[in-house]
């Protein structure tokens, strides 16, 4: 490859960086709870996705990213053995912060008595909008435990405080309004 494809490959990752980090980085946020863990996350995504950038910038690259985030958080808690949960979600630029308040807030409640899995497969089928089918293939489980970690998780989800009256479509309104 030549200096100026080299140039032009480079110019192209900068631009997806700068469309998608914060994007990525908000949904490390939701699998860890934890700002400069998904941060990390975040760069560490990056920078391993720069390295094959020639190959995925066909492809999917936001989604290629996404896996390697979501491996990235898989690899560190099969490490550590611990787990952090959602405290609050950080409040996002424009519109009116006190509008989806009471939602974020009874979600980031409910996601705190939720397993790592149970707030992963919530996390990537409801708020990335992702089917069983890839969250399965995200996670690197098989789609029957994408369906029956689901159903508990909103089980869970339905009988907590102020998301058990609305159910299935809170949840869901709740994930839009952290977008």
């Amino acid at each position: 490859m030549t200096t100026r494809d080299s140039s032009q490959a480079d110019r192209e990752f900068a631009e997806f960086m700068h469309g998608n980090a914060q994007r990525l980085c908000r949904v490390g946020y939701l699998l860890t709870g934890d700002a400069g863990r998904a941060e990390e996350l975040t760069q560490d995504a990056l920078a391993r996705t720069y390295r094959v950038w020639k190959r995925v910038r066909q492809d999917d690259a936001y989604a290629y990213t996404r896996r390697v985030l979501v491996n990235l958080h898989i690899d560190w808690w099969r490490r550590r053995r611990r787990e952090r949960v959602v405290a609050h979600v950080p409040e996002r630029a424009g519109g009116d912060p006190t509008a989806r308040s009471a939602d974020r807030d009874a979600l980031d409640r409910a996601l705190r008595d939720l397993t790592r899995r149970e707030r992963g497969v919530i996390v990537l089928r409801y708020y990335l909008d992702l089917t069983e089918a890839q969250t399965a293939d995200e996670l690197g489980i098989s789609v029957g435990t994408v369906k029956s970690t689901t159903s508990r998780a909103l089980k869970k989800l339905r009988v907590s405080p102020g998301l058990a009256t609305s159910g299935e479509p809170a949840i869901s309104s709740a994930m839009e309004g952290l977008r």
